[in-house]
Parts: structure tokens; C-alpha cells; sequence
């Protein structure tokens, strides 16, 4: 059985960090490509940040560019999304998402889903 579970979501002040965490369960995330999106009620998912499974390459969207960092750690099994000097526009749903995207920020480009985990940020 094929799942993601996000973790560390919260609630933090204006300028304030956060770690988010993506762990899968029934398959390894080395070999596939791994998006994390966000999405806030009335609006559609948007696309966050993609990490490449093999060859380094990460993406971001323009809102959390210079903020936001993705990493990996294999043998975790587990993908990152550290978030700094957070703002109260990055409240939101957040999940992470596994597959082989040619559009890396689109979720339909996704096969697997996590079940979210809420990012407040307020002060």
C-alpha cells in the first residue's frame, strides 16, 4: 500500500519557521519525483516546490522563492520542506505528492497524495 504522511505543520508568527516533513510508506520516493502544494478553502491547490529524484533539481514557485528550501533524505525515506520568515499568505493546507511530473508545479502531474497537514501563520 502506496502513503504519504506530512508532519510538522503548526501554527508560528509572522517571520517565524516551520519544517514540514514527507515520509512514504510502500515505496521509495528515491525514484520518484516529489511536489509539495498548498491550498486554501474557495482556492485551487497551488504549487509550492518539486524536487528531482535523481539529478538535484528543485523548483519553486515565486511566492516562496529565497524562503521556502526542499530536501531529501533517503535513507528517511523522507522529503523536507523547511519554510522561513513565513508570512500570514503561506496559511494553507499543505501536502506533499509523488510521481514522474513533466509539469513539476501541476497536481495532476501526481500519482500519490498525503492527507495534508495545516500551516497557520498569525500573530
Amino acid at each position: 500500500q502506496y502513503q504519504l504522511v506530512e508532519s510538522g505543520g503548526g501554527l508560528v508568527q509572522p517571520g517565524g519557521s516551520l519544517r514540514l516533513a514527507c515520509t512514504a510508506s510502500g515505496f521509495s520516493l528515491d525514484v520518484y519525483g516529489v511536489g509539495w502544494f498548498r491550498q486554501v478553502p474557495g482556492k485551487k491547490r497551488e504549487g509550492v516546490s518539486f524536487s528531482h529524484p535523481s539529478d538535484g533539481t528543485t523548483n519553486y514557485a515565486n511566492t516562496v522563492r529565497g524562503r521556502f528550501t526542499i530536501s531529501r533524505d533517503n535513507g528517511e525515506n523522507t522529503v523536507y520542506l523547511q519554510m522561513n520568515n513565513l508570512e500570514v499568505e503561506d496559511t494553507a493546507v499543505y501536502y506533499c505528492a509523488a510521481g514522474h511530473p513533466s509539469l513539476v508545479l501541476l497536481p495532476d502531474e501526481y500519482d500519490y497524495w498525503g492527507q495534508g497537514t495545516q500551516v497557520t501563520v498569525s500573530s
